[in-house]
């Protein structure tokens, strides 16, 4: 099968410049592409991760990936999809959040002997002459028609700064900057993108004559259109210290039916035969045997087998009679620990954000232990309500804490 079937077929491609070239270029010959990564935090999160199997899926075509790092651009900020603008980040900040980031792609790009390149943009933007890239870039971009971009036009009514406007600019030039020094024909990217990868397809054949390509993938949605990866705590990370293996695991565990077959093609490696095999007999039970094999194989691809195991069995322990209890998500106190709130041990331990959090929740009805629901925001936990050195603690239906009293 192509690789262009491929990717129609488990829903990546959305938009494309030049259908029929694009799907001749990845199946009869082995090209250069790039994907833009800002890096806004030290962490990937899961809005990032489909980009990173379309990279993965290409490099496993036979194709080479760049995976480009905004440290330049993240100055500035992509208005797209925003209504309002980015907090601006210094470039101490950046350089660290790059630092984190580039260990988190070697779990599905392969940077090794040269079968995929790291680079950041920073490194040509920032020494940019102004007026010479006014001259060199800005006058080959028509002002009407970026007012026409969405992007654009979406933070128009709230009011968009210069600078923002400036980086459509600084990403087409990103393209041509690539082309010209890595041979790069190709921009991969979310929908939301569609308008700044057109401007960069166009501004590499107005100065070469050339042609280059641009497709975009499908963004993680759920079945409502929602973005998936939002949690009570914020984004869903791929840095186990941000979210913990077992949350990870259980936020794919825990998917609608309606979305695991769609994340099942999307972020995972399972057989796309197998998977549309499962998708025509669907049903009952089998929703939940589709999630296990979701959880697990989303997990595995980002944390490796063995930690993708420990959740399996820690999730088969509390919720199915199996499994390890030692591998459920464990906050370790001492007899001086019970003397402080049960809410004091919940908020220290990360269970909630902040205490306003857990007060809310406590208040209304959402915390157990040991299956008996805690109302009072004072409580404290006794020693009488240790079984075998443990009790659980359960915030909401999905998520249950082992609390180990050590001596």
């Amino acid at each position: 099968m192509s690789i262009y079937d491929e990717l129609n077929r488990r829903g990546y491609v959305k938009q494309a410049t030049y259908e029929d070239e694009i799907r001749d270029l990845l199946d009869n010959e082995s090209i250069t592409f790039y994907i833009g990564f800002d890096p806004t935090a030290d962490s990937l999160h899961v809005g990032h991760f489909i980009a990173m199997m379309f990279m993965s899926h290409l490099q496993r075509a036979g194709h080479k990936p760049i995976a480009l790092l905004g440290g330049g651009t993240a100055l500035i900020g992509d208005p797209s999809g925003k209504t309002d603008m980015r907090s601006m980040l210094t470039k101490e900040e950046i350089d660290k959040n790059i630092a984190g980031i580039k260990k988190q792609m070697s779990r599905l790009v392969d940077f090794s002997e040269g079968k995929a390149l790291l680079v950041d943009n920073g490194d040509w933007l920032l020494d940019l002459n102004y007026v010479d890239f006014l001259r060199e870039v800005g006058s080959r971009f028509s002002v009407n028609n970026m007012l026409r971009a969405e992007n654009i036009k979406l933070r128009l009514e709230k009011g968009l700064s210069f600078l923002e406007f400036n980086y459509m600019l600084m990403q087409a030039y990103d393209f041509l900057y690539l082309y010209e020094n890595y041979g790069c024909v190709m921009q991969l990217g979310g929908d939301d993108q569609w308008s700044n990868m057109l401007a960069g397809t166009d501004l590499v054949r107005r100065k070469t004559g050339k042609r280059v390509y641009a497709m975009t993938g499908s963004l993680l949605t759920n079945s409502a259109g929602e973005k998936m990866g939002k949690t009570v705590g914020g984004a869903l990370w791929l840095d186990k210290e941000k979210t913990s293996v077992y949350d990870f695991y259980q936020y794919w565990r825990n998917v609608d039916d309606k979305d695991v077959i769609k994340c099942l093609k999307l972020i995972t490696f399972v057989d796309i035969d197998k998977i549309e095999e499962m998708e025509a007999t669907l049903e009952g039970e089998a929703f939940n045997d589709a999630k296990k094999l979701l959880a697990f194989e989303v997990t595995k691809l980002i944390h490796g087998e063995e930690e993708a195991l420990i959740a399996e069995s820690a999730a088969e322990a509390l919720f199915e009679g199996g499994g390890d209890i030692e591998n459920v998500p464990t906050i370790e106190v001492t007899e001086e620990d019970l003397e402080k709130t049960l809410l004091d041990i919940l908020s220290e331990n990360d269970v909630f954000p902040s205490k306003a959090e857990g007060r809310r929740n406590i208040k209304q009805g959402g915390v157990y232990v040991n299956d008996v629901r805690i109302s009072d925001v004072f409580y404290r936990i006794t020693k009488d309500e240790f079984n075998d050195d443990y009790l659980l603690v359960k915030k909401g239906k999905k998520h249950i804490y082992r609390v180990l009293l050590v001596k």
